[in-house]
């Protein structure tokens, strides 16, 4: 059964381009396959993401449930209130390199650069007709060990990714939160002229 694609369009003041108006974390998540065409757009999106000296220090690992045995591997990362998470048909964790390779000096910007390339994966999600979300909460630890991922390259966020499912799946405290009207910060909160206010 395919479902609507949840729409709670942000309230904006100005006119914004449409997958920025349209961008939100919804949590209800189907199993429907995601083409293979999408799922490389998606990466492509990435891959043209802006980074200091063009290092392109993100690394991602993802899975889908064509794998069984690869998904569970990353599902089992996620902390128990997350867990809704796992009903999307592609999970995916993105990653730092802290190192350019450029001399080998600690890159201060990877961390910023793959929060960059996140975010435009996260937008061609939704130029795609896909839901996303981004989560914290998973095992760091585990991360390493169980993707063999080297201590020189930092675990960062998980995202599921995965067309509209069923709200009624949820348990109570996660359909508040998917139904809660949108909040944010004004510009006068985060963005300030000449210099940090007093």
């Amino acid at each position: 059964m395919e479902y609507p694609y949840p729409r709670k369009d942000a309230p904006t003041d100005k006119s914004l381009i449409p997958a920025i108006k349209r961008r939100w974390s919804a949590f209800a998540f189907s199993d429907q396959p995601i083409e293979q065409e999408k799922i490389d757009t998606l990466f492509e999106a990435v891959r043209w993401t802006q980074s200091s000296r063009n290092e392109q220090p993100w690394r991602m690992v993802y899975a889908t449930k064509q794998n069984p045995e690869e998904y569970q591997r990353l599902a089992s990362l996620l902390t128990e209130g997350n867990a809704y998470a796992a009903r999307a048909y592609l999970l995916l964790l993105g990653c730092a390199v802290l190192h350019y390779d450029y001399q080998h000096r600690p890159n201060r910007h990877a961390q910023y650069d793959t929060g960059a390339a996140m975010h435009a994966l996260f937008l061609q999600a939704v130029e795609l007709g896909l839901i996303a979300h981004e989560m914290g909460g998973f095992d760091v630890e585990r991360a390493h060990s169980e993707l063999d991922i080297p201590d020189t390259v930092e675990p960062m966020a998980m995202m599921a990714i995965g067309y509209p499912g069923d709200v009624a799946l949820l348990n109570e405290e996660i359909r508040k939160r998917h139904d809660a009207p949108r909040k944010r910060k004004t510009p006068v909160e985060f963005a300030f002229k000449g210099k940090w206010p007093a």
